[in-house]
C-alpha cells in the first residue's frame, strides 16, 4: 500500500513547506498586474487634480456656519494640502485599492485556473493564504503612503512649506505636522482593515475577482449608510464606519486618542474575524480551477 501523498510530499529532497511562494515572488507578480500600476496612477494624480481645481477655482474660502474646514485651508500650505486630499478620499477612494488587493489576490488565479496548480506545486493551503495576505496588505499600506507622500509634495512645491493650520484654530509647526500626517495614515490604514477581512475572505469563496472586490466595496458602503441612521444610537458604535474619521482628532492642538483607539479596536476584531473565516473556508474548500 502507496504511502499518503503528504508523507510523500513531506519526504522529498529539498523540499521545505516555508519557502515555497516566497514573499518576493509573489510582490513582483502582483506589482508587475496592470490593475497594480492603473491604481498607483489614480491614487498618484488625485493631487494634481485637486490643485488643478483650486487653480481654476480659486483659494477655498467657504464657511459652513462660521465653522473652518479642512477644505478651507487646503492652499495654506503643503501639510494642509496633504490633510485635505486624504480627507476627501479616505471615505471612498482609499477603500478601493485595499477591496481591489485583497480580494482580487485569491479569486484571480482562481479565475485563471491556476490555484490548483499552485496548490499542486505543492504550496500548503495556508502558506499561500498567508503569502498572498501579506502582499496585499503590503500594497494595500502603499496605496495608503503614496496619495499623502504625493500631495505633501506637490502641495509644497504649489503652496509652500508651513505650519499645519488645524480646523479648530491655531497651528502645528513643520516639524510637528509630518508625525500627526503619519499618524492619521497609520490610523486610515488600520481602519481599511475591515474592508480587507471583507475582500480577502470573499475572495477565498469565489472564483470571480470582481464579485469580491465589489462586495467589499458594496458591503463598506452599506456599512456608511448604516451609520448615517442616527436612529441606530449607540448601535453604531459597533460600526467600523463610525469611526472612519476619528483621525480629525490628531489634528487637534491637543491629540486625542479615546476616538481612534476604540475605531482601531472595532476594526481590527472584524479584520481578525473576517481573516479566520477565510483560512478555515479555504483549508476546506474543494479547488477544481
Amino acid at each position: 500500500m502507496s504511502a499518503p501523498a503528504t508523507t510523500l510530499v513531506q519526504s522529498a529532497p529539498g523540499y521545505r513547506a516555508g519557502h515555497t511562494l516566497p514573499l518576493r515572488v509573489e510582490a513582483v507578480r502582483q506589482l508587475k498586474r496592470r490593475r497594480t500600476l492603473v491604481m498607483g496612477a489614480i491614487l498618484a494624480a488625485l493631487p494634481l487634480v485637486l490643485i488643478a481645481a483650486f487653480a481654476i477655482g480659486g483659494t477655498p474660502d467657504s464657511r459652513d456656519n462660521g465653522r473652518i474646514t479642512l477644505m478651507d485651508t487646503a492652499t495654506a500650505s503643503g501639510a494642509n494640502f496633504a490633510a485635505t486630499c486624504l480627507f476627501v478620499s479616505a471615505g471612498f477612494l482609499l477603500v478601493v485599492p485595499v477591496a481591489l488587493f485583497c480580494g482580487d489576490t485569491v479569486a484571480s488565479e482562481a479565475s485563471w485556473s491556476s490555484l490548483r496548480y499552485l496548490l499542486a506545486a505543492p504550496v500548503p493551503r495556508a502558506r499561500l493564504l498567508w503569502s498572498k495576505l501579506a502582499v496585499a496588505l503590503g500594497f494595500s499600506a502603499a496605496a495608503m503612503l503614496l496619495l499623502p507622500l504625493v500631495a505633501l509634495a506637490v502641495g509644497t512645491v504649489a503652496y509652500g512649506w508651513g505650519p499645519l493650520e488645524l480646523p479648530t484654530g491655531g497651528a502645528l509647526s513643520p516639524a510637528g505636522s509630518v508625525p500627526r500626517l503619519a499618524l492619521v495614515v497609520a490610523f486610515i490604514f488600520v481602519s481599511q482593515l475591515v474592508t480587507a477581512g471583507l475582500a480577502f475572505w470573499l475572495s477565498t469563496r469565489t472564483d470571480a475577482p470582481l464579485g469580491a472586490v465589489g462586495g467589499a466595496v458594496g458591503l463598506t458602503i452599506i456599512g456608511n449608510v448604516l451609520d448615517a441612521v442616527t436612529a441606530l444610537g449607540s448601535w453604531r458604535d459597533v460600526l467600523p464606519a463610525h469611526w472612519q474619521f476619528a483621525w480629525i482628532d490628531a489634528l487637534q492642538p491637543q491629540l486625542e486618542w479615546s476616538g481612534m483607539l476604540k475605531g482601531s479596536a472595532v476594526s481590527v476584531t472584524y479584520a481578525l474575524v473576517l481573516f479566520a473565516l477565510a483560512f478555515r473556508g479555504f483549508a476546506r474548500k474543494d479547488i477544481v480551477s
